[in-house]
């Protein structure tokens, strides 16, 4: 590679990376710790908070779209910055003129494969489609929590996030911020096919319901007998992959769950508490006579 080439696809990787951590600054709202391992710490014993306490706590009735497009801007962020890193066609195809190149790359297919292999179409591309159909997930109210089976709330749910890995897909493929623009995938008509548009969400759909049934059946299964919050982490993470994936686009911790610390199922949040007042007690020895109520507010102890 000359130097004038490695100089180029470096500015290109340099560029994705502050424009993501530009894109990721609202969702932090909490103080950064010096370490990873500290960080880890800090968050494993209760829930991490929510992007919405710190962005819009009053509660939301509809999806947050905003937050769906700036998650899915990050997870593009770090897919072309994987691109780039790691393809020498795509740094190679860095050069050139931008518009005219991006233009001449866009195109409708006319074949079902694009030349990539049975384990990146079938497999690749619909982890892809699981990851952006998670992000929508992320930030539509109460779809997180709803459990796999027959009810409409579910259904409804995924629905959406199959057309809006839809909208993913076809952004990545031809859109401003795609491969057609980042790589110049198309300018080639061998690299275009109808899979990338109709396998990829339609293969995330399928591993959504997936990973939700792995989640439902398996890790409460394993929750229940085990305490030890770094093992439960690390199994959610690699057990459910495309969610965990979706949970960094999200700003969150990859083991995230709304609602389900890795604290005991059913454990109450460190960060609630009881707001009752006990009443007060009567000390010993007070006088009260026979068949006289007692003074307003004072309960006096049966012998």
């Amino acid at each position: 590679m000359t130097g004038s080439n490695r100089g180029r696809w470096v500015r290109w990787v340099g560029a994705l990376v502050v424009s993501c951590l530009v894109a990721s600054g609202e969702v932090h709202g909490q103080e950064s710790t010096g370490t990873l391992a500290e960080a880890m710490a800090e968050h494993m014993d209760g829930a991490q908070p929510s992007r919405d306490q710190f962005t819009n706590p009053a509660p939301r009735r509809g999806a947050n779209v905003l937050g769906a497009v700036g998650d899915s801007f990050r997870l593009l962020t770090m897919q072309h910055a994987i691109r780039i890193g790691f393809q020498e066609k795509t740094r190679r195809e860095l050069d050139g003129p931008f518009f005219k190149d991006y233009a001449n790359s866009v195109r409708v297919p006319h074949t079902w494969g694009d030349g990539d292999g049975w384990v990146v179409n079938y497999l690749g591309h619909p982890a892809q489609g699981a990851t952006s159909g998670w992000v929508w997930i992320n930030n539509d109210p109460g779809a997180e929590q709803a459990t796999l089976g027959l009810s409409r709330r579910y259904w409804t749910s995924r629905a959406r996030a199959l057309a809006w890995s839809a909208a993913y897909s076809t952004q990545f493929e031809i859109g401003p911020y795609s491969e057609a623009s980042i790589g110049n995938v198309g300018l080639d008509p061998k690299t275009t096919g109808w899979t990338d548009y109709v396998a990829t969400p339609l293969g995330g759909f399928a591993m959504i319901i997936a990973e939700d049934a792995i989640d439902q059946h398996f890790l409460v299964w394993l929750e229940r007998r085990t305490r030890q919050k770094p093992l439960r982490a690390i199994v959610r993470s690699f057990a459910t992959p495309n969610r965990s994936m979706a949970n960094l686009a999200s700003g969150r911790w990859p083991w995230h769950r709304e609602g389900r610390p890795l604290g005991e199922l059913g454990r109450r949040p460190r960060n609630e508490f009881i707001t009752t007042q006990a009443e007060p007690v009567a000390p010993r020895g007070t006088a009260v006579a026979i068949g006289a109520p007692a003074p307003e507010g004072l309960v006096i102890p049966e012998r």
